[in-house]
């Protein structure tokens, strides 16, 4: 089985594709990103499903790697060539965002001398277990099973036998020789003849047409600009939605058991994402997930999911495919999510931040204002219950520090709204609401003797969750207790390489989570950490842990969620909008500390307009409730 960091991504926004550097397409869901797997590779053998397109290897071995490979510029293409003894060939695969079927395509092209190709076609339905009837109509291969068709379009000479089709064929120098594979329900008449020649050049004008809205311009330019491309490609085009990954039950610990379904829209993943969108200046996919977020929560705000399906399904169930034996023996496979039904107190506080950030873009309205107050009129009954927490743990329901934290934030960022006069509200009562809040949270998540805020009330351990919090002004970066978190943190749950763990875990043992067995650390914490680090003006060590970060990408850019110290490889679902995202509001972070340090250094170049007009979250400063002037848990802590 192959590293994750040998797969990239192409994708049409509706589904997509994990192609390996050895050509094999080792993942695909047909026709969403939640359907089942038509191609599962990935989570098995390639008689689950995998379609190989490389020169001629021998039988019963692996094809062979491609010798480099690049996304075509500012796109979500996939190219990859190989160098024989007898030429070079580059293999160009894409997915049109287009209105028609679903549709893989790849161009081979010669580039020097001649070189022998093959390609196996195996389509294996319902995650690998369903086998097609195969058979070619009317000079086209289609395999049939149930409501499903895939149709081969080529004009290379192919042969189909036992559920698989073959192609061998030479490829000279200045030839092109385009395959298509399109879904179609099988009920209908078979999808259009493809065009794969005019649907590049579409291809290409919609990623360099969108990826030019970008505003950042920072030294990681090539690094905000890939992950932007990789967020834009897990957004959903037919309903807004935004999953977490592509993939499932990818391991965060390889033979373990952590193993989930991350095909889903998280509001929190969902919100953070946009929040990185908008800070970098696209304004159409936040006003689409906040469609999205309104139909789905619809008129039953007060029952909140934390994860919904991606056109708004709220049965998520949970269950194993055993015949599909894990990546690298790492079972079980699961299809669903229970945690769907999980009180997640944080994801009001996450929600609530998209929406203030959506308001300030202009991109908010009258029905958004009126959702906000709502969540956090439901906020108010439960914020002092135990809660599941951000990380999900199946074990005892507790009070953990960044959900009390987070729902701070929503609360504060509503007072926010209600100042500015969109909308209407009990402004006294929220700020005596923000204030008990904090005051809780610092009498009974903060150990004193440690100076550090604590995982949960009354632990010892530590939860790096609580980096997240701290980022959205719940303290100044100057209090101790801010500068005391992180060094914490940084010191107890770092590994080897100076990268997060999310938390501490048991082993063998049971830990918080309820699980057994550990993982790797966190990407998206770690990337926390550079931004806390940053602001606490700590820019040198943080610009040296964020190029760090970088350097573990694989060669298109691309993370999962996790990283594994031991065995030097990236592991959990692939690529992870969370690592993802937070890698453009790492950079975003950076920019913005080095540019204040230069105003430290030379502040005859601060105009007076941008004399304390934002706060440390880049947003204009409320002013003080009443009641929030005087209250001991909101004053910056004696240094």
């Amino acid at each position: 089985m192959s590293r994750l960091e040998e797969y990239g991504l192409i994708g049409d926004r509706r589904t997509s594709a994990l192609i390996c550097r050895n050509g094999s397409l080792a993942w695909m869901c047909l026709p969403r990103f939640d359907s089942p797997a038509a191609f599962a590779e990935l989570l098995g053998t390639k008689e689950h499903g995998a379609w190989t397109l490389a020169p001629a290897w021998v039988p019963g071995a692996e094809p062979p790697s491609a010798t480099r490979r690049r996304y075509l510029g500012d796109s979500l293409i996939l190219e990859s060539e190989w160098e024989t003894l007898l030429g070079a060939v580059r293999v160009t695969a894409f997915m049109p965002p287009h209105d028609g079927p679903p549709r893989v395509m790849q161009i081979v092209e010669g580039i020097r001398g001649q070189v022998r190709m093959c390609t196996e076609l195996r389509a294996r339905f319902d995650y690998g277990r369903v086998k097609p009837w195969v058979q070619t109509v009317d000079g086209r291969t289609s395999a049939v099973a149930g409501p499903d068709s895939v149709w081969l379009d080529t004009t290379a000479e192919t042969v189909s036998m036992d559920g698989v089709t073959y192609a061998d064929f030479m490829v000279n120098k200045g030839d092109r020789i385009a395959f298509t594979l399109s879904w179609q329900p099988s009920h209908q008449s078979p999808p259009a003849l493809p065009d794969p020649e005019n649907a590049l050049a579409a291809t290409v004008r919609y990623w360099t047409d969108w990826s030019a809205q970008n505003t950042y311009s920072g030294p990681y330019i090539g690094a905000v600009v890939r992950s932007q491309i990789t967020l834009k490609a897990l957004c959903s085009r037919e309903t807004g939605g935004i999953i977490a990954a592509p993939t499932t039950s990818l391991p965060e610990d390889i033979g373990g058991s952590r193993n989930w379904d991350y095909r889903y829209t998280w509001l929190r993943d969902a919100a953070i994402t946009l929040s990185s969108l908008l800070r970098t200046g696209y304004r159409e996919e936040a006003r689409a997930w906040i469609d999205w977020l309104l139909r789905a929560v619809a008129g039953d705000p007060e029952n909140l999911q934390i994860m919904y399906g991606l056109r708004g399904e709220r049965d998520l169930h949970e269950r194993e495919v055993p015949w599909l034996p894990g990546y690298e023996i790492s079972a079980p496979v699961r299809i669903g999510n229970g945690a769907a039904g999980q009180l997640q107190l944080d994801v009001y506080g996450e929600v609530i931040e998209l929406l203030h950030l959506a308001w300030q873009a202009g991109v908010g309205t009258p029905a958004t204002a009126q959702l906000q107050l709502t969540l956090v009129q439901t906020l108010e009954k439960q914020w002092a219950e135990p809660d599941e927490g951000i990380w999900e743990v199946r074990g005892l329901h507790r009070h953990f520090v960044h959900s009390k934290m987070m729902a701070w934030v929503a609360v504060d960022r509503t007072i926010e709204l209600i100042k500015s006069g969109e909308t209407e509200g009990p402004l006294d009562q929220l700020c005596a609401l923000r204030d008990d809040i904090h005051r809780d949270v610092c009498d009974r998540g903060y150990d004193p003797e440690r100076n550090t805020f604590t995982q949960y009330y009354g632990s010892k351990e530590l939860d790096a969750s609580v980096l997240q919090a701290l980022l959205l002004g719940f303290l100044p970066p100057t209090d101790k207790r801010v500068i005391g978190t992180i060094e914490a943190i940084q010191r107890e749950l770092s590994t080897k390489d100076g990268f997060l763990l999310r938390y501490p875990t048991k082993g063998e043992d049971t830990g918080v989570d309820g699980l057994e067995g550990d993982e790797g650390a966190f990407l998206a914490c770690s990337f926390w950490l550079v931004h806390a680090l940053a602001l606490i003006r700590r820019v040198e060590e943080a610009t040296r842990l964020f190029e760090r970060l970088l350097s573990i990408r694989n060669d298109l850019g691309l993370l999962a969620e996790e990283w594994d110290s031991t065995l030097q490889r990236q592991v959990g679902n692939y690529p992870q909008a969370f690592s993802m995202l937070a890698l453009i509001q790492s950079a975003l972070a950076l920019n913005e500390a080095q540019a204040e340090q230069n105003r430290d250094h030379h502040p005859e170049l601060v105009l007076p307009a941008q004399r304390g007009l934002v706060d440390s979250r880049g947003t204009p400063p409320a002013q003080q409730c009443p009641s929030a002037a005087s209250s001991p848990a909101v004053a910056e802590a004696p240094r």
